[in-house]
């Protein structure tokens, strides 16, 4: 019998709590999930929710940036933060003892100083972070694979801005947009193992009192995708690489759990279509693909790294895979290994306070309810190939973007 509890509440200024408890967890995690990301950023904002990320952690009206880094140590807290296009989340895992003290650190980050001196220090650690990004060809091709595949639509922003963009933002700039996006209405408070739940949530309402609430609007343009091939030299690369995106299905939609075992179908990188196709031939070092949400639309990916001289068959074959996958749909042999690994790592999200904390805070952002992973291992592991083969009925990688980044004197 399983010892999970969920809680829920929202308090008066419109911040949503919840919690998964286990009494017999070892430690407890907690964080803050923010629905805000690149998308959200306005016009000479790009780059400012990563920005504010890094800013959050040099201190606020009672801490010093010395003081946090020392209260994380003195706890000895597990901690960090990431921003994508959807969500900058801020989260820390302790023992349980160290909880309320915790939560009062993190709920205190959220109202940071955003002091002018730091600001300056911090937007050269960006602009590093931004050049070490470059020397980084996998990534210049997510980047630019995404801005082409999204187009107009805000998911074509870029996480961590341009040089130029961070060059010339202000504090002003990041003030406003953390005045703007921050609101408790706009937040979730996520908890994780070990917790007694009355007296964090009465601990949540205390510390974020003073917080009030303001729209934080979320804009949703309309998206269809253009199939096309595009070629680009960087002078960074060395082998080839190739981004494959075509359209899949939203965070919140039923049929996200089968299109990530579809991908796994496609590219697992052990055993999936494109590794017999690409790798144990030895045409390419890496072939994989994977699903991935967003709020309202998502995107099969599949990525393949190897050597220049194989471009061409290796474009060649993934188009292959993607028409008999299309065509003739899934097997129950291949179906049976890919729901089984989906369901193992469904196990090793859930064997840490810290892990089920993430899949916790990130599920109900996107979805407002509780889905147990439980639950969710189940339903995967029941899925047949039909569940399957009516996500091909639609023909999404007729529709996929291929993006290819080579080196310079390839191009």
């Amino acid at each position: 019998m399983s010892l999970l509890t969920f809680r829920e509440a929202t308090l008066p200024n419109g911040l949503r709590v919840i919690a998964e408890i286990n009494p017999e967890a070892k430690s407890t995690a907690l964080g803050y999930f923010v629905r805000t990301g690149s998308r959200d950023e306005l016009a000479g904002e790009e780059g400012v929710s990563h920005f504010l990320e890094h800013m959050v952690f040099k201190g606020t009206e009672r801490r010093s940036a010395w003081d946090v880094n020392r209260e994380f140590d003195e706890m000895g807290a597990k901690y960090n933060a990431f921003t994508n296009e959807e969500l900058t989340v801020f989260y820390g895992a302790v023992l349980p003892e160290f909880a309320p003290r915790l939560l009062d650190l993190l709920s205190d980050l959220m109202r940071p100083a955003l002091r002018e001196e730091e600001f300056e220090t911090e937007r050269k650690v960006i602009l590093e972070e931004i050049a070490l990004y470059r020397d980084r060809p996998h990534f210049v091709l997510y980047e630019r694979a995404q801005e082409a595949y999204f187009g107009r639509h805000p998911l074509a922003k870029p996480v961590l801005g341009t040089t130029e963009s961070i060059e010339a933002m202000t504090r002003a700039q990041m003030a406003a947009y953390h005045a703007r996006r921050y609101v408790p209405n706009n937040m979730t408070l996520a908890f994780a193992g070990n917790l007694d739940w009355d007296e964090m949530l009465a601990l949540a309402e205390r510390m974020t009192r003073g917080w009030t609430q303001g729209p934080a609007p979320r804009n949703h343009p309309g998206f269809a995708p253009e199939p096309r091939r595009l070629r680009t030299p960087y002078d960074k690369a060395s082998q080839a690489y190739a981004a494959f995106m075509a359209p899949g299905h939203a965070a919140a939609a039923e049929e996200r759990y089968a299109a990530r075992v579809l991908a796994d179908v496609l590219g697992d990188p052990d055993n999936g279509r494109l590794f017999w196709r690409l790798v144990d031939p030895g045409l390419a070092e890496t072939a994989m693909a994977y699903h991935h949400e967003f709020e309202e639309l998502g995107v099969y990916l599949v990525y393949a790294q190897g050597d220049p001289a194989h471009e061409e068959e290796v474009s060649e074959r993934i188009r292959e895979e993607l028409v008999r996958l299309e065509k003739g749909g899934v097997d129950g042999e291949e179906l049976e290994r890919a729901k089984l690994k989906t369901a193992t790592s469904l196990v090793f999200a859930g064997e840490t306070s810290l892990s089920r904390l993430f899949y916790l805070g990130l599920g109900y952002s996107y979805t407002g309810r509780y889905e147990a992973l439980d639950t969710v291992r189940r339903w995967v592991m029941h899925l047949e190939p039909y569940h399957l083969n009516e996500l091909l009925e639609a023909r999404p990688f007729s529709r996929a973007l291929e993006y290819w980044l080579v080196p310079a004197d390839h191009g």
